[in-house]
């Protein structure tokens, strides 16, 4: 086959150099060759006002892969240098090329060479015990810091990082094996279980979703399907102890209206943001909600020696689930849809929802599904009146779910039911439990709450602002809510009682403001959930970034207004 002298002179130049070669450049015709046309290697053309944002991003991507390739080039030539000076060897090799667009290995490992650089800084710099941190709060602060490095850079499971960051603390003898254990077998991993098996078997009867298809069959306008869409939501999270577990349970309802609206594209987009954001806002109604609040609750209960339970919980979370959920559902409908599309009439047909669905909505419940209402009714009445008798949350928990798998009264077999338990989210809830828990035994978390800066003139105003801020705030470093739990409650407890404040309730706002992780589709499981289904219109993360300019300011202000004059009138007051 016979070449161009332009073919032969390009040859070893990747397409990105042909496309960005001398624009002067023409291929001649190559005679002889029968079929080929002159190839010529015309300008590269201007982009045109149209097209401009996507070639800037595009030339902005490359100059970004280009600039962390260089970065990383540095940092390894910096470390070998540092190396080979006390070694005469290089430990590092430096590659010779980048495949571009493809800058992973090179973050990869500057994230590496970061988290060593972060941890070796701090173990330097974190004084001894003349300076009032204890050789065991040091210890632990060292190795918390490789945990929450873990966890923000990724690349490792969570419950790997956890479990490894727990089995140091043991063997260096902060934490104690039998205590270890315990916490991995404790009531509030029983409390659990039974909370998922019992849900498990509301589930298989088709009860939430009949409820749901239902209520939101009878909306007529947009507001109104979406306000029920929210009540619903919000009601599931005194049944469903797992915000990924409801995401999954509201997605075919989700998917019945997405087809019954099928013409109606920005109200379609809106629900699939309405459900997640809903789900996220309302799990602080209940204890059981998200494993965060388990762990604020035993923090709280280990520092004062009196915790929050799931009765009082209730009363002041549900309030604020429903009051915050139903702000954001405006806040949704009014960035995702216009003003026509809120104010159309609804036509949804509740027989072809129902069908969507795969529910029936017509007729008596039957008879599993009144078994699976009164057994979940009963667990919900023994937790709230857990103070009135002596039976513990967890043990009532265990009892609901023993009913539900029942012969002849149950709904669901137990082997199936245990299969919808979560295992590594109850073992990375434990390992950060243990975690907080040391922080605040070996005296960390006292000397990390001496370093914050004095509230000025003692104002509850103030250093309520800086915990909801922060709280609200911390989704961006850490996804998990466990994780944020585990990283702010154990400083704000000592840190409310110097400023002479009730650390029950900072430790409960932050958890409620904590509960804010809608930025990002990575943020939160039930946003990653809902923004990428198939064939179905859905968000993307620049909607996501509009609600949050909205959403987060709007939630820090509830959250400020309840504990101020909200949840002081309900029992728990800012001040002793």
């Amino acid at each position: 086959m016979v070449r161009s002298d332009l073919d032969t002179a390009l040859v070893g130049r990747g397409p990105q150099e042909v496309a960005e070669g001398d624009d002067s450049v023409q291929t001649p015709h190559t005679p002889g060759v029968p079929g080929r046309r002159p190839a010529v290697l015309r300008p590269k053309a201007r982009s045109t006002p149209a097209e401009g944002p996507q070639y800037s991003g595009r030339r902005a991507t490359a100059k970004l892969s280009k600039l962390s390739f260089a970065v990383h080039q540095g940092l390894i030539a910096w470390f070998n240098a540092v190396y080979m000076a006390d070694t005469g060897t290089t430990l590092l090799m430096q590659r010779t090329s980048v495949q571009p667009g493809r800058p992973r290995d090179a973050f990869r490992a500057t994230r590496l060479l970061a988290a060593v650089g972060v941890l070796s800084v701090v173990a330097v710099v974190l004084p001894g015990p003349d300076a009032g941190l204890p050789t065991e709060g040091r210890l632990t602060l060292v190795v918390f810091t490789a945990a929450v490095l873990g966890w923000v850079l990724g690349g490792l499971d969570d419950t790997f990082v956890g479990l490894v960051a727990v089995v140091a603390l043991t063997v260096a003898g902060v934490l104690d094996p039998a205590q270890v254990f315990a916490s991995l077998g404790g009531d509030i991993v029983w409390l659990l279980i039974g909370a998922f098996v019992m849900a498990a078997g509301l589930s298989a009867t088709g009860l939430p979703a009949r409820i749901a298809v239902g209520l939101a069959a009878r909306a007529r306008t947009v507001r109104q399907l979406a306000h029920l869409c929210t009540a619903v939501v919000v009601g599931s999270a005194l049944v469903v102890p797992s915000t990924a577990g409801r995401a999954a349970l509201a997605m075919p309802v989700f998917l019945a209206l997405a087809r019954g609206l099928a013409g109606r594209t920005r109200v379609v987009r809106a629900l699939a943001v309405l459900f997640p954001t809903v789900i996220l806002l309302s799990a602080v109604a209940t204890l059981t909600g998200a494993g965060a609040h388990l762990i604020t609750d035993q923090l709280v209960t280990a520092a004062t020696g009196d915790g929050i339970g799931y009765g009082r919980w209730l009363l002041l979370g549900l309030p604020f689930a429903v009051v915050s959920s139903h702000v954001a559902a405006e806040v949704v409908l009014a960035v995702m849809c216009r003003r026509t599309d809120r104010r159309t009439a609804l036509c949804l047909d509740r027989a072809d929802v129902a069908d969507a669905a795969g529910v029936t909505v017509d007729g008596a419940m039957s008879w599993p599904q009144r078994r699976a209402l009164v057994i979940t009714g009963l667990a919900v009445v023994g937790w709230c009146t857990s103070g009135l008798h002596s039976v513990p949350t967890a043990l009532v928990a265990l009892i609901a779910g023993l009913a539900m798998c029942a012969p002849r009264v149950g709904t669901v077999e137990l082997s199936k039911a245990l299969g919808t338990v979560p295992w590594p989210l109850l073992m990375f809830m434990a390992t950060t439990m243990l975690l907080g828990t040391a922080l605040n035994s070996s005296g960390a978390a006292g000397w990390l709450a001496g370093l914050l800066p004095a509230n000025p003139g003692g104002s509850l105003v103030w250093f309520l602002a800086v915990v909801v801020g922060v709280s609200v705030a911390a989704h961006l470093v850490l996804q998990s809510r466990s994780a944020r739990s585990a990283v702010l409650v154990p400083v704000l407890i000592p840190a409310a009682v110097a400023a002479g404040l009730n650390p029950a309730a900072i430790a409960f706002a932050s958890t409620a403001a904590a509960g804010f992780c809608h930025t990002l589709p990575a943020s939160a499981k039930p946003m990653a959930v809902f923004a990428t289904v198939d064939d179905v219109p859905t968000f993307g993360k620049a909607d996501l970034a509009r609600l949050s300019v909205l959403l987060a300011p709007l939630l820090a202000v509830l959250v400020i207004a309840f504990a101020l004059w909200v949840w002081p009138h309900l029992g728990l007051p800012l001040q002793h």
